[in-house]
């Protein structure tokens, strides 16, 4: 481990030192580059976005640093001794201890113990804050050299720092979410007024988007996993009729018509509405705090906003698309089911309307089902 000391103290005076050039292979997001052969064949290299960010290192005191890895590293060895494991992690966190000092963020030290077979080297992580970060491997290469790098922000995906984050995230009691439905509509239970075409709808153009601006609050302890959402919904429902079928309100009636004087190329109903969910959801982790599974089911009420018919056809050799906004006789007050199943990060998404699309003999008699995938960050 003093060789680990050591070589931290050899880098950082290098990186203080040595000026910007260009000998290893950039990250396109980064702009300068440092690499530093050793002697003892260590390999150091700093990447960093421009040199205002590499000037800011001298701000990290070394003589400083080096005590306060040396009475880490001194904890680390004398926790190593009395485990029986191959080998031993500790983290500190020197800026929680001194608070308003400039010290680093993080100090990660991964021994081996003697007594065990050694698959690799020691290594000591130092987080200076968000940017910057130093990492020294003994024996970490093939040929049994040193490794030594610095980075920007953390070394791995999951980290100790990126655990940390997600388990408070995780322990909140509370929280808000903003998520995106993509989906399809389908009427279902389908009857239509006498004489009218079937009420058959183009399944690809009959589209479902909700913008969902969600609150989730846990029921519990802190490991419990139950919630209960809610929040508003405002969803958009295409219902595209095929056949060169259309809607047509008359009479105080809504009616599916076959048009033969016109031959469309699209033909919708869409209407736009406000909802209110109501739905508990189980949400179970893994190891690592993330969301591995997720079921929920509950209700919804919502109302209509507003609503249009659009066409569009060809007349007389120029393309024309009608559009008429109008109740259509569409029941305002909506209100059903839905739910939702979720593993990792892909979550589908259903909801059943319980009462018609029209009111009672003012129109074709049908439920909505909508159905997709789910775009949220329900972690």
């Amino acid at each position: 481990m003093k060789r680990l000391s050591a070589l931290l103290a050899a880098f950082l005076l290098l990186v203080l030192a040595a000026p910007c050039s260009a000998h290893a292979t950039v990250p396109a997001h980064l702009d300068d580059t440092i690499l530093v052969k050793l002697p003892n064949q260590a390999t150091m290299t700093l990447f960093v976005k421009n040199k205002q960010q590499l000037r800011e290192l001298r701000n990290y005191k070394l003589d400083s640093l080096m005590i306060l890895l040396d009475k880490y590293i001194t904890q680390a060895e004398a926790a190593g001794k009395s485990s029986k494991s191959e080998q031993v992690t500790m983290e500190f966190y020197p800026a929680k201890d001194q608070p308003g000092k400039q010290v680093p963020e993080q100090i990660r030290i991964t021994l081996h113990n003697d007594n065990a077979p050694r698959k690799g080297g020691d290594k000591v992580e130092v987080s200076m804050g968000r940017l910057f970060g130093v990492k020294v491997e003994e024996n970490a290469a093939e040929d049994g050299s040193d490794r030594v790098s610095v980075h920007l922000g953390s070394t791995t995906k999951d980290d100790s720092l990126a655990a940390a984050k997600r388990q408070a995230k995780a322990d909140r009691s509370g929280r808000s979410d903003f998520s995106i439905d993509l989906g399809l509509n389908a009427l279902v239970n389908k009857q239509n007024l006498v004489n009218e075409p079937n009420l058959d709808l183009r399944t690809m153009g009959s589209r479902y988007v909700s913008l969902n601006w969600h609150y989730i609050q846990r029921i519990g302890s802190r490991r419990s996993p139950l919630y209960i959402m809610t929040g508003p919904e405002l969803s958009f429902n295409n219902y595209m009729l095929d056949n060169n079928n259309r809607f047509l309100a008359a009479n105080n009636t809504t009616y599916v018509v076959n048009d033969r004087d016109l031959n469309l190329e699209k033909s919708k109903l869409a209407t736009t509405v406000i909802n209110l969910p109501l739905m508990p959801v189980l949400n179970f982790r893994d190891d690592k705090h993330n969301s591995a599974f997720r079921i929920g089911a509950g209700g919804f009420v919502g109302y209509r906003l507003a609503s249009h018919t659009k066409i569009k056809y060809e007349q007389e050799g120029s393309t024309r698309k009608d559009k008429d906004r109008g109740s259509y006789n569409l029941e305002d007050f909506q209100y059903g089911l839905q739910g939702l199943i979720g593993l990792r990060s892909v979550t589908l998404f259903a909801k059943y309307n319980l009462n018609e699309v029209f009111k009672d003999n003012r129109g074709p008699q049908a439920n909505v089902l909508s159905f997709g995938i789910s775009l949220s960050d329900f972690d």
